[in-house]
């Protein structure tokens, strides 16, 4: 099977399937790009979960009841009928679980934003792809980790905008996510308040290796641990019962509690009434497009890109890349991602063809 698409089904995340998805001719103005490699991680999960309230699912349409979920990575230039996208031009940024897209790309400064019917009124940040030279080794690690630092780079800077809303701890659910990871490696750098990672027995060991976090505690110790007041929560998990365990251990000295992602997706959903502040879903395009005006796209690029440098130096040290290739290897890593068994300390990174 020379092109496919991987899909999944909205009812159930565990049903998945490889369909032939022979590329159709283009429309003037188009452009079909041969998707090279791209990340897998549970950030990808979490678009599946929230693919309806979010529309994550519009971006790569479906058959019915289908949805293709989206991954960062890297593709070229197949086929173009736009004259200023030539063959074998790459490009860095938001695509399916296929082998190929077809885009109606609009050249941009730094590259092109795909101007596609069903993907207006979608957030302008998933439509743009930045034009990238030939490969290199860094490559594995920016299409891991760099769409994940951005959302880390941005709650850190919400943060520190309202003066950590008077918290003395930062409370981190899922501390061995690499959203958390980012995030932790922000608070310490900016040194203001304690970094508290939150995560299994399991991944303790890891998490603390870090060095990121200044108090690392597994979830069954949260009622008791000792850890300083006030404290602003933010919640990788989306567990329901994680997330109330922690509003009633903190109660008042709750000062803040932020949603973000959902790696526990079959933890319980709807935590209710609560101690403490209701939590806040934090949508990283809208704190983009704040940026955006108050330090214009370059100001936004440049901050992000200071912060950046140092932390992907690092991640070779605690971040282990796993490759695969093919339509199996595809299946046996979403596998993977949905059940939670890959190790914290890897990376995986696949090319849609062996």
């Amino acid at each position: 099977m020379e092109a496919w698409d991987f899909v999944v089904s909205k009812g159930d995340l565990r049903r998945a399937e490889v369909v032939e998805a022979p590329p159709s001719e283009l429309g003037e103005g188009q452009a079909r790009l041969a998707i090279e490699r791209f990340a897998l991680t549970s950030n990808n999960i979490t678009y599946a979960l929230f693919g309806e309230a979010m529309r994550y699912w519009d971006f790569f349409p479906a058959a019915e009841g289908w949805g293709r979920i989206p991954v960062w990575g890297f593709a070229r230039v197949e086929a173009s009928s736009h004259p200023e996208f030539a063959v074998g031009q790459r490009f860095y940024g938001y695509w399916p679980m296929s082998t190929h897209l077809t885009v109606t790309p609009r050249k941009t400064r730094t590259g092109f934003a795909d101007i596609a019917p069903h993907r207006h009124g979608l957030p302008p940040v998933y439509n743009q792809y930045l034009a990238v030279g030939a490969a290199d080794p860094s490559e594995d690690h920016r299409a891991l980790l760099r769409p994940l630092f951005i959302t880390g780079f941005l709650i850190e800077d919400f943060l520190d905008e309202n003066a950590l809303f008077g918290a003395r701890s930062v409370v981190l659910t899922s501390a061995s996510s690499k959203t958390a990871i980012s995030l932790a490696f922000q608070l310490k750098q900016r040194g203001k308040a304690k970094v508290v990672g939150l995560t299994s027995a399991r991944n303790r060991a890891f998490v603390e290796g870090l060095g990121f976090y200044d108090q690392v505690v597994v979830y069954e110790d949260l009622a008791t641990a000792p850890i300083e007041e006030p404290v602003v929560l933010v919640d990788f998990a989306g567990d329901a019962a994680l997330l109330r365990a922690a509003h009633e251990r903190f109660g008042e000295a709750l000062a803040y509690s932020c949603l973000v992602g959902g790696t526990h997706w079959e933890g319980e959903r709807g935590a209710g009434v609560m101690p403490g502040p209701k939590p806040a879903f934090f949508f990283a395009p809208d704190r983009i497009r704040k940026r955006a005006t108050d330090w214009g796209a370059g100001g936004l690029d440049e901050r992000h890109d200071a912060a950046w440098a140092p932390f992907v130096a690092d991640a070779p040290r605690w971040l282990r890349i796993v490759e695969g290739a093919g339509p199996e290897a595809v299946a046996e890593a979403y596998a993977a991602a949905v059940d939670g068994t890959s190790s914290a300390d890897e990376g995986r990174v696949l090319s849609p063809l062996p």
